[in-house]
């Protein structure tokens, strides 16, 4: 998203809004310690969704895709027939809306679109490699996969074309805003910016006021002015839940508790000692314990902690504790600056803490580089799918990282 990318270590923590105002105070350096937010800003409270439709779906055939040309290298897995054009918009749309992350939307489908693929199959029952019924169901469930989408009035409080690169000016600022309106829209529809532009020109694009319109994926808009910096609590269902976070895959998978053991009934058919040559092939067996997964880049080594862990907290609009001796000698220091929430933050816009002091699953200011550089920080999500954990697991859940 033209974001300038820094790999950094951090501690999050949730402070009022209103207290950004205020002399800031030294933050408590264990995310454990998180405080859940306070009442929002008076001066800036949270607006309503407006009345004036947001979305306007686009008849199939009205958007083409230039073809993707063989030469172009992917990420993806060997895997045949990818679609391309209108097809892997809708494939990607698909996936993401059934809660299993294909990455940026783009009509690119690469490694995280196969990965989704594969759950979809996993919860299923399908091999993993097979795209007939996921595209079959796609294709019912997404009959339109781009609309023409409003920009939001409210898009002007969160749109911030001079935010410094600077650290000690950031520390200053209100909030960690967007710097365009194309960047709002692009991440409110779960694509990146280059998207955007070629699916209206740079013209539009550059030139788009609120009121204004332009041709995105049509995924259910995520919603940055429904943040409040809420605190989530535990919940009978989701607390129980555990999530899986691979760092190898580059993904996160959550289950439900106690997933039924998967049986496979293999018919060993022999005569007398003689083995079969050729096993009958065996069906997959659905997977249903499986809810979600989401692509996520892991931080370093040094940063990571493998293990089984608890969720301890997840907080909206998190403030970054930013040290540079931290990042220097792996020490910490009394000059740390905090780092307003807000969507370009290095931590994004929620924090989920684990109850392994300084580990986090959370978003970031970079979606399009999730999976593709690697951070001195904890667990990245895409802020679209960040947002959707604490709708999936609560504080007391379990986590492991491996």
């Amino acid at each position: 998203m033209f974001r300038k990318f820094l790999t950094l270590a951090f501690t999050a923590i949730a402070v009022p809004l209103a207290a950004q105002n205020e002399a800031l105070r030294a933050l408590p350096v264990d995310p454990s310690e998180i405080t859940p937010a306070s009442d929002a800003d008076p001066a800036a409270p949270a607006l309503p969704a407006e009345p004036v439709a947001e979305v306007t779906p686009l008849d199939p055939g009205t958007v083409t895709l230039p073809p993707r040309k063989p030469s172009v290298k992917t990420d993806a897995p060997e895997i045949a027939n990818l679609p391309d054009g209108e097809d892997a918009v809708r494939l990607q749309v698909f996936l993401d809306q059934s809660n299993f992350g294909p990455g940026v939307i783009d009509g690119k489908p690469g490694r995280f679109t196969v990965l989704a693929v594969a759950s979809w199959n996993e919860v299923h029952g399908y091999p993993a490699d097979d795209l007939g019924p996921v595209m079959d169901a796609a294709r019912k469930a997404v009959p339109n996969a781009f609309a023409t989408a409003r920009v939001p009035d409210v898009a002007t409080k969160w749109v911030n074309s001079g935010l410094s690169h600077n650290r000690a000016a950031q520390a200053k600022a209100k909030r960690m805003s967007y710097r365009s309106l194309a960047e709002f829209m692009a991440e409110r529809y779960h694509t990146d910016v280059d998207f955007i532009l070629q699916l209206n020109g740079s013209k539009n694009t550059w030139g788009v006021k609120t009121g204004g319109t332009l041709i995105v994926p049509n995924v259910k808009p995520f919603h940055i002015e429904a943040l409040t910096g809420n605190r989530y609590e535990a919940d009978p269902a989701m607390s129980e839940r555990h999530a899986v976070v691979d760092t190898k895959m580059n993904q996160v998978r959550i289950f439900e508790a106690a997933p039924a053991a998967l049986l496979v009934e293999e018919d060993e058919q022999t005569i007398a000692d003689q083995p079969v040559l050729v096993k009958p092939q065996v069906a997959v067996k659905p997977n249903r314990a499986l809810v979600a997964s989401f692509p996520i880049t892991p931080g370093k080594p040094q940063f990571i902690h493998k293990g089984v862990w608890k969720l301890n907290n997840s907080v909206e609009l998190p403030v970054w504790r930013y040290d540079q001796s931290l990042l220097d000698t792996g020490k910490r220091s009394n000059n740390a600056l905090n780092i307003p929430p807000g969507p370009n933050s290095p931590v994004g816009i929620i924090w989920n803490g684990l109850s392994r002091p300084g580990i986090g699953l959370h978003g970031t200011s970079d979606p399009e580089t999730i999976g593709r550089a690697r951070s001195a920080g904890c667990i990245r999500l895409a802020n679209w799918d960040a947002i959707r954990i604490p709708t999936l697991i609560r504080p007391g859940a379990t986590v492991e990282v491996r």
